[in-house]
């Protein structure tokens, strides 16, 4: 998934054109390497919610930090401890952590895809936060996020900042199959989704935009 440069955002069809967000936020960064793909993905992303934010009349908020940790020795959310193989958002801080040996795992065995699915998938919470969504239960968010993610890759596409590759939605869809939950609990209070709701909620924002979301 190259890197190509940042011409002015334009959303998916059917939707108003986004104002243009700051240029070039992510100087120096060529998506060649594991480190460069995951940096590219948190400022891309985020590049990609400041423009629909001031579309909206809206301020968006960057993540305060972007952590990167090993196991068990990354910061807490609050009471809670991080833990292996996982990426999370925390609202208390307003940042992001991620295994980075977990990460790494995904990237060499799927692909770049995986950088492109976590990353906008936790900065998706972080813009949840920023735009006071609730949510009854939990599954709605993460799908939500799912969606956000897809739309963030979509426009991204569209706008000629990424290039799609011969086999990327192969791995985008991939990634999300491995990460899907085991069963459809979707009451359980940590659900995710099924491998399918996952990739539907994604797919649905990358066809649709943030709108479908």
């Amino acid at each position: 998934m190259p890197f190509t440069g940042f011409p002015a955002i334009e959303t998916p069809a059917g939707e108003t054109p986004a104002v243009t967000a700051p240029a070039s936020p992510c100087e120096g960064e060529d998506g060649q390497t594991f480190l460069s793909d995951v940096r590219l993905a948190r400022c891309l992303t985020e590049w990609f919610w400041e423009g629909r934010f001031q579309q909206d009349g809206r301020t968006y908020q960057p993540i305060t930090r972007f952590v990167a940790y090993n196991g068990y020795d990354g910061p807490s959310c609050g009471a809670e401890p991080s833990v292996p193989n996982n990426a999370f958002y925390c609202p208390d801080g307003h940042f992001i952590a991620f295994d980075s040996v977990w990460l790494q795992e995904l990237y060499d065995q799927t692909g770049d895809g995986s950088v492109y699915v976590v990353i906008p998938h936790e900065l998706g919470h972080a813009v949840q936060a920023l735009l006071g969504t609730r949510f009854t239960f939990n599954v709605d968010r993460e799908l939500q996020a799912d969606c956000y993610a897809g739309a963030t890759l979509g426009g991204l596409i569209q706008a000629g900042v990424l290039k799609e590759d011969e086999g990327d939605d192969g791995e985008l869809l991939a990634n999300l199959e491995a990460a899907g939950d085991p069963t459809d609990a979707w009451w359980s209070p940590d659900a995710h989704g099924s491998p399918e709701r996952r990739q539907s909620s994604f797919t649905q924002g990358f066809t649709g935009g943030v709108s479908a979301c």
